[in-house]
Parts: structure tokens; sequence; C-alpha cells
């Protein structure tokens, strides 16, 4: 179960969830859930919990090697930067975020990137640690 309100911990953990766990974990939430909630890949595969969270695995060693929290989630990255918020209050809070264009979200040498919309004002649309 993920816990929407849970602190986002770069490196560590989102959710309640994490990183470094191995697949195994997490079957019963998996055989919950629909094909079209995968998406497979040659070496890893991503599971949606649907407007929760997306969880990456790698598949040969079966390790969660990336969380990403959707437009539900409602815990705070450093206790203060959430989903929705605009990308300019985030900088005044956390200027270490820098635009990666070939990824095309903002990264952070602290192990969180964040994901924004254009159309609304570049607010959060998501996070991810890796």
């Amino acid at each position: 179960m993920v816990l929407l309100n849970a602190a986002i911990v770069p490196w560590e953990e989102m959710g309640g969830i994490k990183l470094y766990s191995h697949i195994s974990e997490f079957y019963e939430i998996i055989s919950n859930l629909n094909d079209s909630d995968a998406l497979l890949g040659k070496s890893l595969v991503r599971y949606e919990i649907k407007d929760e969270i997306y969880l990456w695995f790698n598949l040969f060693n079966g390790k969660l090697f990336k969380i990403t929290a959707l437009k539900n989630y409602t815990g705070k990255l450093f206790d203060v930067i959430y989903i929705g918020m605009p990308f300019d209050r985030v900088l005044e809070i956390e200027p270490s975020f820098e635009y990666d264009d070939f990824e095309e979200v903002y990264c952070s040498p602290k192990g969180i990137y964040i994901e924004t919309d254009p159309v609304k004002k570049y607010s959060i649309t998501d996070f991810g640690i890796h």
C-alpha cells in the first residue's frame, strides 16, 4: 500500500516504499494491476498505481531503481515542496535544480527530479527519486 502523504526522501524512499527493494516484495500489488498498468522495456518494467506512483524495476536484478509520484501524491519534498506548486517557488526554496534539456526535467544532485507543466505556469506535475 502506498502512503500518499509520506515525505519524499531522495535516495531513500517515497510513499513508504524504499528504493532498491526487490520486486518480490510487490507481488500482491502487481498481481492486482491490469496489463495496461505495466510498461515493459528491454531491461526494465514500470508499474503504475493509478494517479499515485510509478514503480520502476530493473529486470536483471529485480531492484526498484526509481519511484515517481503522480498527481494524487500529497507527501512533500524537503517538508515544503509539493505537486502543483509553481516551479519558481521551488527554486526559491531549493536552488539546486537545473533543467536537463535531454530528459526535459529539472534535476537536483540531491537525488530528485521534477517534471513541470508549461501550460499551468510550470507547476510541478510529478517528482521522481532515484
